[in-house]
């Protein structure tokens, strides 16, 4: 794993312990000689990851659609900014770009980011490990959802437990490198089944 996604807030959130877990993230990607790939903005926890990064001199890739570097809200200071025209081609190309996914917390956005991500490896369209850095647990709630969505039929365990979560960087990028994708032929025999 070379490029490290992260998906994160264009907010700052209201606990300082947001703003140091991006740091602390940003410090395991500049230990590690890794390039972030991210967003592309100048504002909230992607800023500071951006900053770090740049700092240490280390690569920075964001993508951004047109319309919001127009509201000048695109970090001119990154090794590469690619812009895009939308939404969804920005997502695309964050996920093509990259080798692993990381969400520190964030909002709507974030959430978007990482379903697409879940989506795409339970159909082996990507097979590529997500991770959530579960900062003050921050998603503890969302995780409880995906319990939920498996206790009553919707969410399948394998496919839950290609899901890795942790509050510390180091536990969670092991977690990843152990990542394994999900045969589809069991499950979609198991939902044809079902359906009958």
């Amino acid at each position: 794993m070379k490029k490290i996604c992260v998906f994160c807030g264009s907010s700052m959130g209201f606990d300082p312990v947001y703003r140091e877990s991006a740091l602390i993230l940003a410090d395991y990607l500049i230990k590690n000689d890794l390039t972030l790939v991210y967003g592309g903005a100048n504002v909230g926890l992607m800023k500071i990851l951006a900053d770090r990064m740049l700092e240490y001199e280390k690569q920075v890739i964001g993508v951004m659609p047109h319309h919001l570097i127009e509201k000048e809200v695109a970090h001119q200071s990154i090794t590469t900014l690619i812009p895009v025209e939308s939404m969804a081609e920005r997502k695309n190309l964050l996920i093509s770009l990259s080798d692993a996914f990381i969400a520190l917390p964030g909002g709507f956005g974030t959430l978007d980011e990482v379903a697409e991500v879940l989506v795409l490896d339970q159909l082996r369209i990507v097979e590529k490990p997500m991770g959530l850095f579960n900062v003050n647990g921050y998603f503890n709630h969302l995780i409880s959802y995906f319990d939920l969505g498996v206790k009553e039929g919707f969410i399948r365990q394998e496919h839950l437990n290609n899901l890795m979560v942790s509050d510390r960087v180091e536990e969670l990028m092991e977690k990843l490198s152990l990542y394994k994708p999900v045969g589809m032929g069991k499950w979609i025999q198991d939902i044809k089944l079902e359906s009958k």
